[in-house]
């Protein structure tokens, strides 16, 4: 528990976030290790059995004078909200499990849920969803629910804007496993129809424009799929389908050739 017991902050350097370590003092120093050339290829994590962190786990905590009780099982949680993202000012230090925190690795920090415990992320705005493992105690600023780590955050897309409306899920041991990249070498041996995301949109005029784009493009084969998340619409701008697993990566190139640099498989 010292790391968010003491230090508290979900994050540090980081967009939206204002406040230093417990004091006020800002962080030493660190050095970073060399990033990982593609954040992307790193996988999701994978549910696993695991005996419960001795150190993560009391009965009940207390952080700026609210006390937090943890939950007794974490099966069928689900819960929505805001995520925050951790990242270079607390590269390496102590997580509430004991483990040294990466901000390279799928995890994350939660307030109440058993640790170790795996939960599935879905931004709500754009659709992306990762699986990642809670070994860490917070975010205690504001209403975020999930402090997610650097590689999480970056797969989810919300880097920049530093939080984002999220929905996590717990899963169980055998329940999910990482997404699989859609290459040659995963080509499926019975016909299996894929598409590419260009977007979600929480308005369809503007999943109108983006679709009149790509086919002004010379992509004929887009369309909009509307979806309700959390009792919100959303209007996705896919193109597709695409029998071949291998003709993804080309179909990907060419919307972003067409001036999409976020476009990637959907996986429905």
């Amino acid at each position: 528990m010292k790391r968010h017991t003491l230090l508290i902050l979900t994050c540090l350097v980081l967009p939206g976030c204002t406040l230093w370590r417990s004091g006020g003092v800002p962080p030493p120093p660190i050095t970073l290790p060399t990033p990982p050339r593609d954040l992307d290829s790193i996988p999701d994590a994978v549910p696993r059995a695991e005996p419960r962190s001795r150190y993560g786990n009391p009965e009940s905590y207390v952080v700026f004078g609210q006390t937090y009780r943890l939950q007794k099982s974490a099966r069928g949680h689900v819960e929505r909200g805001l995520a925050s993202w951790y990242g270079p000012g607390f590269h390496a230090e102590r997580t509430s499990s004991g483990e040294p925190y990466d901000m390279y690795a799928m995890t994350a920090a939660h307030k109440t849920l058993p640790i170790p415990a795996y939960v599935r992320v879905t931004h709500l705005e754009n659709g992306r969803s990762v699986v990642v493992k809670v070994n860490d105690r917070g975010p205690f600023v504001g209403d975020r629910i999930i402090d997610l780590s650097y590689t999480a955050a970056h797969k989810l897309g919300m880097l920049r804007s530093g939080t984002a409306p999220v929905e996590i899920r717990v899963l169980e041991p055998g329940e999910a496993t990482p997404t699989p990249s859609l290459t040659a070498s995963s080509t499926p041996s019975i016909g299996v129809s894929h598409y590419v995301q260009a977007g979600a949109f929480g308005a369809r005029v503007n999943a109108e424009a983006m679709l009149t784009r790509l086919r002004s493009a010379g992509i004929d084969n887009a369309l909009i799929r509307e979806v309700t998340i959390a009792g919100r619409q959303w209007f996705r701008v896919q193109a597709g389908p695409v029998d071949q697993a291998s003709a993804v990566d080309a179909l990907v190139e060419r919307l972003r050739r067409a001036g999409v640099p976020d476009a990637r498989p959907a996986h429905e």
